[in-house]
């Protein structure tokens, strides 16, 4: 029983992996093809659907870590995940006077690089026990670069929303109602940029010691 359960848990993970990288490399493709053919501005538009899509089933990431189906730890998982949620449905898809800033561009390709190897990486791994150097390599090292670039991108994005959240008062409750209870979401925003601070170096000082810990031991074997 216990060896149906773990090919079971293999065939369900390298499907989900290559699903995912399908969807993120749909999005690559249609961002590029937009770039090259209408210019930024149109980017938001052609890729919104498949966008939406491939980030939201990062969810069932958090999910695979509760259940113990995969061995990352939700410390890194969770605040990674929950912060593109957020940029995607709270940002993008909610204020589309944001949609065509042309930071768009750069925070989807930086998202879909990153996204394109680790899919891969983990679907290979899954599906064959291991995986060429070259990939540990790309899925231990791109993010030097591309980290600071998706995250200088999310805050600018975050920044460019906030004059919208609090004219437009989207997803606030006022005072008074029969909850007693008030929240604004431009200063939810601004919590939330707040936390990049001291989130940044946590999670980027985390990946380096992966990196470290990681190639070190590949280069022993």
């Amino acid at each position: 029983m216990a060896g149906f359960l773990s090919i079971l848990r293999r065939f369900y993970l390298t499907a989900y992996n290559w699903i995912v990288f399908a969807g993120w490399f749909q999005v690559l493709y249609l961002t590029l093809k937009t770039l090259k053919e209408s210019g930024h501005e149109h980017v938001y538009s052609n890729i919104e659907k498949p966008l939406l899509l491939a980030q939201s089933a990062a969810f069932l990431e958090i999910l695979h870590g509760v259940v113990g189906l995969v061995r990352s730890p939700i410390s890194a998982t969770l605040p990674q995940i929950s912060s593109r949620l957020y940029l995607v449905w709270g940002i993008l898809y909610s204020f589309p006077e944001v949609q065509k800033h042309p930071l768009i561009s750069s925070l989807v390709i930086s998202w879909c690089i990153t996204e394109i190897i680790r899919y891969s990486f983990f679907g290979t791994k899954e599906a064959f026990g291991s995986t060429p150097y070259w990939l540990l390599w790309l899925r231990y090292s791109t993010f030097l670069v591309l980290y600071p670039t998706g995250i200088a991108s999310e805050i600018g994005m975050i920044y460019n929303a906030l004059p919208y959240m609090k004219e437009s008062g989207l997803y606030s409750v006022r005072m008074p109602n029969k909850w007693n209870f008030s929240f604004d979401y431009y200063y939810a925003a601004l919590i939330v940029l707040a936390v990049y601070v001291p989130g940044i170096p946590h999670l980027y000082g985390y990946m380096l010691g992966q990196r470290k810990k990681t190639l070190s031991k590949s280069k022993k074997e």
